[in-house]
């Protein structure tokens, strides 16, 4: 066994040689010490970690931020996971043709929820309202590469769109109806709520 004043030693001056605390291994079958940086898994171990896209995606987030929800032409959907905390917030401006021109998110929960998020601000540009409703929590599950224990993640963003288009619709159908009751009034007549 090697005694921890050893260990403390070769601790010390790979600190001073690689300016990083090292992960100490030893193999109890040769009695080996190994030194390893921290982000290093142990030479005999698979490494396991998530998919580039992943990675990717929760790096370098496309569309964080926010639209004025109280905006006639932006709709926001606001979902949430109980049973991991992860809340979602997706945001769509549209025009008057239903056209997504602009999205944005605000995720709070793990990389795997920021990745789905972003994902979905992605696909939903430039498509027709309605067109968005076809995007599935499979295929972003499928396109991310999420781990079966991450699915939730991608169910969060489906329901999120579901809910900005909704929202979208909701004030669409009050505009429009606010509309119709105005070219309805004659001459000098005032709208009352």
């Amino acid at each position: 066994m090697i005694a921890s004043k050893t260990l403390r030693t070769i601790a010390t001056s790979a600190i001073a040689t690689t300016g990083r605390r090292p992960a100490f291994v030893a193999a109890a079958s040769t009695m080996q010490l190994y030194l390893l940086p921290r982000h290093h898994p142990h030479p005999r171990q698979q490494r396991r970690g998530y998919h580039e896209n992943i990675v990717e995606h929760y790096e370098n987030p496309r569309n964080v931020g926010s639209l004025d929800k109280n905006s006639e032409d932006v709709g926001t959907g606001l979902v949430g996971a109980p049973a991991c905390g992860d809340v979602m917030k997706l945001q769509i401006r549209v025009d008057s043709d239903g056209k997504i021109l602009e999205s944005k998110f605000k995720t709070f929960g793990c990389g795997s929820a920021i990745a789905s998020s972003s994902v979905a601000t992605e696909w939903v540009k430039g498509k027709h309202v309605d067109e968005v409703l076809g995007i599935k929590n499979t295929d972003i599950a499928a396109h991310l590469k999420l781990p079966p224990v991450k699915l939730h993640c991608s169910m969060l963003a489906e329901d999120a769109i579901r809910a900005a288009v909704s929202d979208w619709k909701a004030k669409h159908e009050k505009k429009k109806t606010a509309g119709e009751e105005t070219l309805g009034m004659g001459e000098g007549e005032m709208m009352t709520a």
